[in-house]
């Protein structure tokens, strides 16, 4: 199974490709970075960016990160536009979500769901066996959705 995970940002928007059976391989990852500042437009560009990488690695599932609560509401509402966007793309495909909170993903990942990014990422290395991610966390974080999709997944079979 191909899964495609997605750490939703407003600006950056992190993704990893992993497959899960017997065990899981990475398949790839990256970022998306929007430097357009009129949100219509930005929506726009996130909408066909999420549907490229949908076509582009065919996947499965698709994890998602669920927004954490911050201070910032300014903050919080760029990614909850850009989520809702990455959301309506995906089940605009037929491909089955599935939605992981932050300490869901670190709990899966660590086995405890307040580990740092650090640890996420060096686990993510692990258990992929893959050299460090260079770029954002948001990068490792997306691998670790998709790790995390994945499980919850087959737990639920």
């Amino acid at each position: 199974m191909i899964i495609l995970g997605i750490d939703p940002g407003s600006s950056r928007i992190g993704y990893g490709v992993v497959t899960n059976s017997p065990s899981p391989k990475f398949v790839g990852c990256g970022l998306i970075e929007i430097h357009e500042q009129s949100s219509p437009k930005r929506l726009a560009i996130i909408n066909k960016k999420i549907l490229v990488l949908i076509t582009r690695y065919k996947p499965e599932l698709i994890g998602i990160e669920k927004i954490y609560a911050s201070k910032n509401i300014k903050t919080v509402m760029g990614v909850a536009e850009s989520r809702g966007v990455i959301v309506l793309s995906a089940s605009s495909t037929g491909v089955p979500i599935i939605e992981c909170s932050p300490s869901e993903v670190k709990l899966s990942v660590t086995g405890y769901g307040l580990a740092d990014k650090r640890t996420v990422a060096e686990m993510v290395q692990k258990i992929l066996r893959i050299a460090p991610v260079h770029g954002p966390d948001d990068i490792t974080d997306a691998l670790a959705i998709a790790l995390t999709a994945g499980a919850i997944y087959k737990n639920s079979l």
